[in-house]
């Protein structure tokens, strides 16, 4: 349910009766319950416009609301806000349609589009560090939202597969005339291998750069060996894609090389368009107002990164029809693509009414606010701190005799894997975070395992009950009242996290939410003895709508919950 939208109909409404012509300001959500569930204050910015004292505006729209339906009450205050109460009747009305459905309230775009969310971007011939971990949990989170909504959601795997590295690990592979077995373990020494004697022999160092050349040209023995590098590479990411709960898979990767045969089309398009300028032999584009270029091809006629993207672009908008293009990586590449989206909008590769957005996002730092690094200062690889966090979540389990061995095990990956991705998810995505494996496996604060915490709970209060829930909800009181409203929020807060890529919305939301229902349940019992039956069935469905809004926006962060805990 869009909540706010039909609160804004209703100022809309009074407006057009009190004959007011301006368009109406939004609604907000009211700040402590005794101003009500929403306040509008336009009355004070359409003073000076009409002329008027803001109070006396503020009465006219009051004199036309309508309190018929949804809106019990509404009242003036201060210098022209107007304070807002729902119907404690529609309330009741509207939280058990939202119980009775599905998708809890949430409606399905009426207008869907394509969307393509690019993330996650692991090196090829590298295992997977902590550096790919952001992009890859909050892109995932990003198209698993905007799938939830409605949109037609293509994700995107952009892996660098294309380069002076993969002439150099063939060249050593035949060198060292391997047989082609290798673990993804031994190529990570493999590629080190190779890179010491690439850089200590010129002989070396120019067969590979011909092999690159060979590549790129198709000769089929060199694609043969190349392919071979890939696929260890991806199989390594599947892995930890799995472990992570992420829903990228092999038919999602579109790396560089397969924008290869469009690397020409963009210059040449670039060059009929006259945006290109040669400077120190380099094709480049110089967009007003900005002092460095952007380099589409090297004076030797390679490509850079950029002629890449713009070849990428140009396929997303053209041949997939997205509507919507976002590129979730890390915040140091803003410049990169400013100036790539803009060369793409001039050149015509990306229509005017397609959204290009970078999802930038912060750095992973660690106690003493430095990049997280291995105690020797190395690169954290990323299947190894998942399974530090397993092994740490292990030690939460109190009560392991409540369990069998493939019980914990299975509890454990749940916790440790949900605290990682929530620890991300929970902050600002734009802001560097503290990685601290105690605050993020607490069970108090804004935390997965206190999420997950608060609907075993509830589970558990079902699993007392041990009966059919009937009858319907019923506001009684202040706390039922905002626990109902809040619920009712929900898919205000899917939308508004989905325009503005934030999934640290979702998180704030959960958070208050359960925080609320806590207050809720301590204040309200549910099975206690003397509780009347109308009321217990009332908190039941009340206790019933807020697991499952739980469940849903875990979900949709790509966390799992469990019954008992």
């Amino acid at each position: 349910m869009k909540l706010k939208s039909q609160i804004n109909d209703i100022i809309k409404d009074a407006f057009d009766k009190a004959g007011i012509k301006h368009e109406p300001m939004s609604v907000s959500e009211a700040t402590k319950p005794e101003f009500g569930d929403y306040q509008f204050n336009g009355a004070m910015a359409l003073s000076k416009k009409l002329g008027k004292n803001p109070r006396e505006i503020a009465q006219n729209i009051l004199d036309a609301l309508d309190l018929t339906g949804v809106l019990a009450k509404a009242e003036i205050a201060g210098p022209g806000f107007i304070n807002l109460w729902l119907n404690p009747l529609w309330i009741a009305t509207q939280s058990q349609s939202a119980l009775d459905d599905a998708r809890l309230g949430v409606g399905v775009r009426e207008n869907p589009i394509k969307v393509v969310v690019d993330y996650s971007g692991p090196n090829m011939a590298k295992q997977m560090h902590v550096g790919h971990l952001r992009s890859t949990i909050i892109g995932d989170t990003l198209a698993n939202l905007l799938t939830f909504l409605g949109d037609e959601v293509i994700r995107q795997n952009h892996i660098g597969d294309w380069g002076t590295q993969f002439g150099m690990l063939i060249a050593y592979l035949e060198m060292k005339d391997e047989d082609g077995s290798l673990s993804l373990k031994d190529l990570e020494q493999f590629y080190k291998d190779a890179k010491a004697q690439f850089d200590a022999n010129a002989d070396f160092a120019d067969k590979a750069r011909e092999y690159v050349v060979k590549i790129q040209s198709g000769d089929s023995h060199c694609l043969k060996l190349w392919q071979r590098f890939i696929d260890i590479s991806l199989g390594h990411c599947e892995e930890v894609y799995k472990k992570l709960g992420v829903n990228l898979t092999r038919d999602d990767v579109r790396a560089e090389s397969f924008y290869n045969a469009r690397l020409p089309k963009v210059i040449d398009a670039l060059d009929a368009k006259g945006m290109l300028a040669q400077s120190d032999g380099a094709q480049c584009v110089f967009l007003e107002g900005e002092e460095i270029p952007v380099i589409v091809q090297k004076g030797d006629g390679g490509y850079l990164y950029a002629t890449t993207d713009l070849a990428a672009l140009w396929y997303r908008a053209e041949v997939l029809g997205a509507k919507r293009i976002s590129y979730v990586v890390d915040a140091r590449q803003s410049e990169h693509f400013k100036q790539v989206f803009k060369v793409a909008k001039e050149a015509g590769f990306v229509a005017e009414d397609v959204t290009l957005e970078h999802i930038a996002f912060g750095t992973m730092m660690d106690k003493g606010g430095k990049p997280f690094k291995t105690r020797d200062g190395g690169t954290v690889k990323l299947i190894d701190l998942l399974d530090e966090a397993v092994v740490k979540a292990r030690a939460t389990i109190h009560d392991k005799e409540a369990y069998s061995q493939e019980e914990i095990d299975e509890l454990a990956k749940i916790i440790g894997i949900g605290a990682v991705k929530y620890a991300d998810l929970a902050i600002n995505r734009e802001s560097n975070y503290i990685f601290n494996w105690d605050k993020m496996l607490s069970f108090e604060g804004n935390t997965s395992l206190y999420m997950q915490y608060a609907y075993a709970r509830i589970q558990s209060i079902f699993r007392k009950h041990n009966a059919p829930i009937e009858g319907d909800i019923i506001i009684g009181d202040v706390l039922e009242h905002r626990l109902a409203t809040m619920l009712l929020r929900f898919e205000d807060v899917l939308e508004r996290a989905a325009v503005d890529a934030s999934p640290h919305q979702i998180t704030t939301y959960l958070y208050d939410l359960v925080t609320l229902f806590m207050r809720f349940y301590e204040q309200n019992p549910i099975l206690k003895e003397g509780v009347e039956l109308e009321t217990k069935m009332s908190r039941l469905h009340l206790a019933d709508l807020t697991a499952k809004t739980i469940k849903q926006g875990l979900d949709i962060l790509g966390i799992k919950v469990v019954d008992k805990l």
